[in-house]
């Protein structure tokens, strides 16, 4: 059976669609099977919500009286970068305010950054605006101090190289005789701990994994409100191996994806203090996936056991760009918060929220159901490098990956 982009659409019209999340999926494909799953269900919505570093905000702050060409500007003392219009700026989530002594003292506080200015700018408080320019005849103003809000801005736009990750290392602390300060986290030595971070069964790569519905123009939830994929994102590889069920067993694709930052909910965009590392943006991003046929059923049903990430120490061999995964762990095992690993139970902890990607996934099935929100069908999926026959491979058996086990 299949159905097609306007039938499922006509639905949403309608109000008749069947809309279900993608940990639902998983229920809904044990008790009725996949065929069954692929007549009865329009759409799955996926979710996640963890800190995204490649992100950040394109500004227009508009033009002052006398104009000014900006060439430097700071936004609550975190600078932004200019070098586009006059009052066009890009402000990075990662950007530290300036004076912060970062590591200067380890591990640094990193306390506020590009990420807090978007959410503050998304909670509608005022920020500080500080420019400086050169002057020309036709913007000859060479200073500005204002304070702005969201509301004065006449253009912000939430625009992201590089999200939603389609899986991702854990990592651990093998060589390093004390603590270790990575975005996974704070890892302790002697591989006492574990990081990762993904919403497993309900991020959307992993529920789409060769991308059949997935690309340029694809409409989804970001920041709390629409948003769009506008590209492959940054480090977009989907050329690596994959298990039975085409889920690839390391990082793969990425999303680049754009939304109105004035329609966003500072509940979706946090601001992140990372101790010893940085500054983030925690985003939350959802994709709907339409059940075309079965294998999207198949493929949305996937589960934490059926997800493997690969166990990575990042005390030598990630900062060093050398070495090869330890071995492979499912988000199953993970999130029960102990892993076995080399003789050592080792304690896992997440650095994103399945919580809050339950609540976007869930949001978004609303969305859905009440007709507000439709599948926009891509102008052109994402690269996927064959993904699709290479999973087929026999060579690629989950068990052969399972090499730790809880």
């Amino acid at each position: 059976m299949t159905k097609t982009y306007e039938e499922i659409n006509e639905k949403i019209r309608a109000r008749k669609a069947v809309v279900v999340t993608a940990e639902e999926m998983i229920t809904v494909v044990a008790e009725r099977g996949v065929q069954g799953a692929a007549r009865d269900v329009d759409v799955v919505t996926t979710g996640t919500f963890g800190a995204m570093c490649s992100s950040g905000a394109l500004l227009n702050v508009g033009h002052p009286s006398p104009r000014i060409k900006i060439q430097r500007a700071w936004l609550n003392g975190v600078p932004v970068n200019g070098g586009l219009a006059a009052v066009d700026m890009y402000l990075g989530a990662t950007a530290l305010a300036e004076g912060d002594p970062a590591n200067e003292v380890h591990p640094g506080r990193f306390a506020y950054g590009g990420g807090h200015v978007i959410e503050d700018l998304v909670r509608g408080r005022e920020i500080e605006l500080r420019a400086e320019g050169y002057g020309t005849d036709c913007y000859p103003r060479k200073e500005l101090v204002r304070k702005i809000t969201l509301r004065d801005i006449p253009d912000a736009f939430l625009l992201n190289p590089r999200n939603a990750y389609q899986n991702y290392n854990v990592a651990v602390n093998v060589h390093s005789d004390r603590p270790i300060y990575t975005y996974l986290g704070k890892l302790k030595p002697g591989i006492e701990n574990a990081g990762y971070s993904s919403a497993g069964q309900l991020s959307p790569l992993l529920n789409d994994p060769c991308y059949r519905t997935i690309g340029i123009g694809t409409r989804i939830f970001l920041g709390g409100g629409t948003g769009y994929i506008t590209s492959r994102g940054t480090q977009h590889n989907p050329d690596v191996p994959r298990t039975p069920n085409g889920v690839p067993i390391g990082g793969a694709g990425t999303l680049a994806v754009t939304g109105d930052l004035k329609q966003m909910n500072a509940r979706y965009l946090r601001g992140l203090s990372l101790k010893g590392y940085g500054v983030s943006l925690a985003v939350g991003l959802g994709v709907p996936i339409p059940i075309l046929d079965e294998e999207m059923a198949r493929f949305t049903a996937v589960s934490n056991t059926e997800i493997m990430s690969p166990v990575v120490d990042y005390s030598d061999d990630y900062p060093n760009g050398k070495g090869e995964p330890l071995g492979y762990v499912s988000y199953a095992d993970l999130r029960s918060g102990i892993i076995d690993f080399q003789g050592r139970r080792v304690r896992t902890a997440t650095s994103s929220s399945y919580a809050r990607a339950s609540e976007i996934a869930t949001e978004l099935k609303r969305w859905i159901e009440e007709g507000s929100f439709q599948i926009g069908r891509p102008v052109e999926l994402l690269p996927d490098a064959g993904a699709t026959e290479r999973f087929e491979s026999p060579s690629y058996d989950l068990s052969e990956y399972r090499t730790v086990t809880r």
